[in-house]
């Protein structure tokens, strides 16, 4: 069942603790389902990375442990307890090893993770495909697709049930039933809205024997169900879906959105609200302040906007207050505070900061800047249907280059500007992101980051104003999506979130990776 992105588990989330998501969040996803696997009750794990991969040099520093952990304990993403999570599991009694190797594993952010208690054994592999969203490749080397967006009833039986796919499916009112062969017998993978009791369970496997039962919580706020559908999944199918309507970009989100979520327009835009309000308190901890031992920067917004208040900056008008905010935004995050992935953790203060500045110097409310995240999250839906957001497969590009897209298509969208200037500011920020790389200083996200999302404002915003002037971005976005997949996939690996290129290998950042390895005292 494939499954179409959402504006609230692709772009715009998770709500989340961490420097990464794609390491922390997904992480944390994989482990929620390995832990009901083992229903909680987990004695020993063995955590396998392939040492050709991402996760071999980042797994510590960018939060890919941490997240393991915690999921591994049942907690949620937004835990405030998450830096403790490594040395709680082990409080707990459960023995933990993690191995570095040449396993061959295709995808650069590949987690195996071999759980075991008195009774059972199970392996469970995984990906972090970016942002925050995993897929389950793999469990006890049964190939499978678990995406974390349906309740997953597993089954093992000794045989095969009386039935087949749909009509299994239509015996329990599941939204499917997918039939694996396996070493002992067969899986029955159950796709539904809600967990099968035994009763459920005993009538889709018609008296055969069954061998094991668990059920899988989802991990996404928004789930899938059968016969889903979008109205759109290019700008030209937009251009026709709206065809003679004129709707608002944020209109068109929320109606993206709405079929896409089951949900109601207004239950969208709550959504939304909601999560500005999240970004609202979070820049108010980044303004007060933040200290955290693990880190390469310290508190700079502060100064930052001292500076700003006193007349000691150039004048850059709304820009200086995207940067004031972005900085607030992107120190939370390293002090392990909330923060909202837009599209991902690495780039999650371009958007949410420069909006809330432009909100508020327009003199509009948390509704109007939800709107305006509504219609960057209908940009990124775009994105997501053709490429990714892993800067493990794409650069930088793929994350801060998507930021500033999607916050040219807002910043468009908050003057009342329609939707073909909304996606001509986007064309032209995507165009001018191409080639970004992902080279982290120390192993930490935060620099270069602060500064690519601080750039990705600041192209967003002149393009913006190049789109509302009327400028031709000459490429229609479609196209530029498709470039993007082309030039990211095109980078070599060591600029691509490995810790082997760019700013991640220079002297200082060693240095700086040393130091904070075996800090003083």
């Amino acid at each position: 069942m494939p499954m179409n992105p959402s504006i609230f588990n692709d772009v715009i989330g998770p709500v989340m603790r961490g420097p990464s998501s794609s390491h922390c969040a997904a992480a944390l996803r994989l482990g929620r389902l390995a832990w009901d696997l083992l229903e909680g009750d987990i004695e020993h794990v063995l955590i396998q990375f392939d040492r050709n991969g991402s996760l071999a040099t980042t797994h510590e520093t960018q939060g890919s442990d941490m997240g393991l952990f915690a999921g591994l304990l049942g907690w949620e993403a937004t835990d405030d307890r998450l830096p403790e999570a490594a040395r709680m599991i082990r409080a707990r009694g459960v023995q933990v090893e993690i191995e570095i190797g040449d396993f061959g594993f295709d995808h650069p952010n590949t987690y195996r993770i071999d759980l075991r208690n008195a009774q059972c054994r199970y392996v469970l592999t995984g990906i972090s495909t970016g942002g925050g969203m995993i897929e389950v490749v793999a469990i006890d080397g049964t190939p499978v697709s678990l995406l974390g967006d349906f309740w997953e009833t597993l089954v093992w039986m000794a045989g095969r049930p009386g039935g087949e796919g749909d009509r299994l499916a239509e015996r329990i009112n599941a939204d499917e039933v997918l039939l694996h062969e396996c070493r002992n017998g067969v899986l029955l993978q159950v796709k539904a809205q809600r967990a099968l009791d035994d009763g459920e369970i005993d009538r889709l496997c018609a008296g055969g024997k069954i061998l094991q039962v668990r059920r899988l919580r989802p991990v996404l706020p928004i789930l899938s169900r059968r016969e889903m559908s979008v109205p759109f999944s290019t700008y030209q199918e937009m251009l026709h879906y709206d065809l003679g309507r004129n709707s608002s970009p944020w209109e068109l989100a929320v109606q993206y959105e709405s079929q896409r979520g089951n949900l109601s327009r207004e239950e969208v835009l709550q959504r939304m609200i909601q999560i500005v309000q999240i970004v609202r308190a979070s820049l108010q901890q980044g303004l007060g302040g933040t200290i955290y031992r693990d880190r390469i920067l310290g508190s700079q917004c502060g100064q930052f906007q001292a500076c700003l208040q006193a007349g000691g900056l150039l004048d850059a008008g709304l820009l200086n207050a995207a940067i004031r905010n972005i900085t607030a935004l992107m120190e939370v995050k390293s002090a392990m505070g909330v923060i909202v992935a837009a599209p991902t953790a690495g780039a999650c203060a371009a958007l949410p900061g420069t909006c809330l500045a432009a909100a508020d110097a327009l003199g509009v409310g948390d509704e109007e800047a939800a709107r305006a995240m509504l219609a960057g999250g209908l940009v990124g839906v775009l994105v997501a249907f053709r490429t990714t957001f892993a800067a493990e497969v794409c650069g930088c590009q793929a994350e801060c280059g998507v930021a500033s897209g999607i916050t040219a298509a807002a910043l468009t969208s908050l003057t009342g500007a329609g939707v073909r200037q909304a996606v001509a500011a986007a064309s032209m920020a995507f165009q001018n992101s191409l080639g970004m790389i992902c080279d982290p200083v120390a192993n930490r996200v935060e620099v270069p980051c602060l500064g690519r999302n601080v750039m990705a404002a600041a192209n967003a915003l002149a393009c913006a104003n190049m789109a509302l002037a009327g400028y031709d971005p000459v490429i229609p976005l479609d196209e530029v999506i498709e470039t993007m997949d082309q030039v990211g996939r095109s980078l070599p690996r060591e600029l691509r979130c490995t810790a082997l290129g760019g700013l991640s290998v220079t002297r200082t950042s060693k240095e700086i990776e040393t130091r904070l390895q075996h800090p003083a005292g």
